[in-house]
């Protein structure tokens, strides 16, 4: 019987901890500026244009020919063939006294002459015939490029991992520990990110440079530790590249429809594309959570232990969306064992502002996509309800007593009434008369409301969203802090109170991060399904973002779950836009449209048959065809431009191979990658 393989000591996918040597080679490898979108670890650039390559077998074969050519030149020199008149240039150019026949000297020059002769010949053919080609491709130069490495470590003050910038401010001490540190395998790329971010607090002015340094003597790698304690997470499935900022999704194919410079690069996204945003359209199956959302929340909370970035992952509970020892707050709504809470209102005081988060999540799923919809008038019921019981009890009504009020029940209309009656605020009471007055009116959108709470008012979250204190809810405007944030959805039983509460997450997100008061801190919400999620508001907020250093993921399975007037302003919000294999005709119809078209080299090829005129012409047209079987032709090609769709419907349709993609990417400062064709298996 085999004996039994010891247990691993790491998970699967979990790289080793390096040691001093791996991590400082990671550290020291080239990260050239590259197009957006490109993996610049150990990434070597490539050229705009796709140089003419000749084909090793027609190189080989040419130099060899041309070899041959030299040979029979020489030797038809070297035996007289072709008379002596090659020697008399020499005999020109010596003395006479120096040509005795059987004189050394006469030997001497003789043989140079030949060799002089020899090496023109060697020339000429040499360059008829490619050689060097043929060295550079196939001799020592090549063997040394593929080979080379750069094991000479760079000049202190050129290397990263000695911390130049903190020692030329002064902080050496600081700088001599971090250094040891990395020589000695204590390091890893978290916290050489995290150390540089803290260290970028002390240049802008936010940290002193007595508590860095105090940081870093006493803890090492260890300083400005997260709030969390964690240095890393506990697996990666990803490759990351921190000190970019990068996660590598994949491999641009080395496809003629991609452009040369990104054929076989890796893509790698980082916050300067996802701050424009990221929209992907793609069937169940296709790749969307486990190629796309699983890896960019994984970058992200990694960036976040960083102390760069605040990540919201929303998805249906069981989605794959990382362990729970991956986030520092997990909201299982739906589930009695979760810890935390969602706040209903987004942590906000202003019952205004709370009525515009809400009744985006209440009716934005309903409203008409056109000015003028029942969402303003949804905000303007909900406020005439939330301000006067704020003044009353001091906080903003649970799912209960909401629905209770939006039903227009009296005994809490009464107590509200009487609670404002002599308080001086005479404003709510006119807001509760108001509210009092609409409800009869058969236009009134309080009864639609009410309905829509009622799908929250259900036993399954009776522990849920609590206003009295008594639960732990996390509030959006926690965004300020580098915090790791998932929300599970109770999708299962409950798909309507899943999409509402989207709506509500992406309404809060929006809201919050544009009030932040820290902006370096780049802020993500990942939704890992938008279905029923896209509305005019949540398309205006999307729009707004980039100003905001924040930017959203948004997965669908198929545009018709967005209404029709939203789709082109959805993509065009999205700076990033990516369409998964399997995708419908129609929906590719959209991605067409708003990728445009391009100036392309259309080749028209055309043969013409040759007649013959002469009897010798005729009998060796006759000839060929009976060897070759055709009627000799010739061929004529037309070289025109024209403008093409840069990716048809019909090619995002059945053209994208299972397990690939079509990605245009653009970055915050503007730059643009056209749509690519991605392997996201490599």
């Amino acid at each position: 019987m085999p004996a039994v393989p010891p247990r691993p000591t790491e998970a699967p996918g979990v790289p080793p901890r390096p040691d001093g040597s791996a991590f400082l080679a990671w550290l020291r490898a080239p990260r050239p500026e590259a197009a957006p979108g490109v993996w610049r670890f150990g990434h070597r650039p490539r050229p705009d244009e796709e140089p003419e390559v000749i084909p090793g077998r027609q190189l080989i074969g040419g130099a060899l020919i041309a070899f041959l050519v030299g040979w029979l030149i020489w030797s038809l020199l070297w035996n007289g063939y072709l008379g002596g008149w090659w020697l008399l240039p020499l005999y020109a150019m010596i003395p006479e006294s120096w040509v005795e026949p059987h004189s050394f000297t006469a030997v001497v020059v003789v043989y140079a002459y030949y060799l002089v002769i020899a090496l023109i010949i060697m020339v000429g053919v040499g360059r008829l015939g490619r050689w060097g080609d043929i060295w550079r491709r196939y001799g020592p130069p090549a063997w040394r490029q593929a080979s080379r490495a750069d094991e000479r470590p760079p000049a202190p003050e050129e290397d990263p991992a000695a911390w130049p910038a903190v020692r030329a401010a002064g902080a050496a001490d600081a700088a001599e520990r971090l250094a040891a540190e990395a020589r000695g395998g204590l390091m890893r790329d978290v916290d050489h990110a995290r150390i540089a971010r803290a260290w970028q607090g002390v240049r802008s002015g936010r940290h002193s440079l007595a508590t860095f340094t105090g940081a870093v003597l006493k803890d090492g790698a260890a300083a400005c530790l997260h709030p969390s304690g964690a240095r890393d997470l506990p697996a990666r499935l990803a490759r990351h590249d921190l000190l970019t900022g990068q996660v590598r999704l994949g491999t641009t194919a080395d496809d003629a429809r991609n452009p040369y410079a990104y054929r076989g690069t890796g893509l790698g996204l980082g916050p300067e594309l996802l701050g424009t945003s990221l929209l992907a359209v793609g069937p169940a199956g296709s790749g969307k959570t486990g190629s796309v959302v699983r890896p960019l929340a994984e970058s992200l909370c990694l960036h976040a232990l960083a102390g760069r970035a605040a990540v919201v992952v929303v998805g249906g509970a069981g989605a794959g969306l990382g362990p729970a020892d991956a986030y520092d707050v997990v909201v299982r709504i739906g589930n009695p064992e979760s810890v935390y809470d969602l706040d209903l209102y987004g942590g906000t005081t202003d019952p205004d502002e709370a009525a515009a988060v809400l009744a985006e999540a209440l009716v934005g799923d309903l409203a008409d996509p056109h000015p003028g919809s029942d969402s303003r008038r949804s905000t303007t019921v909900l406020a005439q309800l939330l301000g006067p019981f704020r003044a009353v009890h001091g906080r903003f009504p649970s799912v209960p007593e909401l629905r209770q009020l939006l039903d227009g029940a009296a005994g809490p209309l009464d107590a509200l009434r009487q609670g404002l009656a002599g308080s001086g605020q005479e404003s709510m009471l006119r807001e509760l008369d108001a509210r009092a007055r609409q409800m009869g009116h058969p236009g009134d959108v309080g009864g639609v409301l009410a309905d829509r709470v009622a799908l929250l008012d259900r036993p399954a979250f009776a522990g849920f969203f609590d206003t009295s204190g008594q639960s732990r809810p996390f509030s959006l405007k926690a965004l300020d802090h580098p915090v790791r944030v998932r929300i599970d959805l109770p999708e299962r039983g409950h798909a309507d109170a899943s999409r509402m509460l989207a709506r509500l997450v992406l309404a809060q997100f929006s809201a919050s991060v544009a009030v932040r008061e820290d902006r370096s801190l780049f802020a993500c919400l990942i939704l890992d399904d938008a279905s029923g999620v896209v509305t005019p508001e949540a398309v205006r907020g999307i729009q707004r973002l980039r100003s905001a250093h924040a930017g959203v993921v948004l997965t669908l399975r198929t545009l018709d779950d967005v209404p029709r007037p939203l789709r082109g302003p959805l993509l065009g919000a999205a700076g990033c836009r990516m369409a998964l294999s399997g995708l419908t005709p129609w929906d590719g119809q959209d991605f067409a449209e708003v990728w445009g078209k391009e100036w392309t080299e259309a080749r028209d090829v055309t043969d013409r048959q040759i007649i013959a005129e002469t009897p010798a012409g005729k009998a060796l047209h006759m000839l060929r065809r009976v060897i070759t079987g055709k009627a000799p032709t010739a061929r004529a090609v037309t070289v025109r431009q024209v403008e093409r769709e840069r990716w048809s419907a019909s090619e995002l349709a059945h053209a994208v191979p299972p397990g690939h993609a079509v990605l245009s990417l653009t970055s915050v400062q503007g730059e643009h990658a056209p749509p690519l064709l991605v392997d996201l298996r490599g």
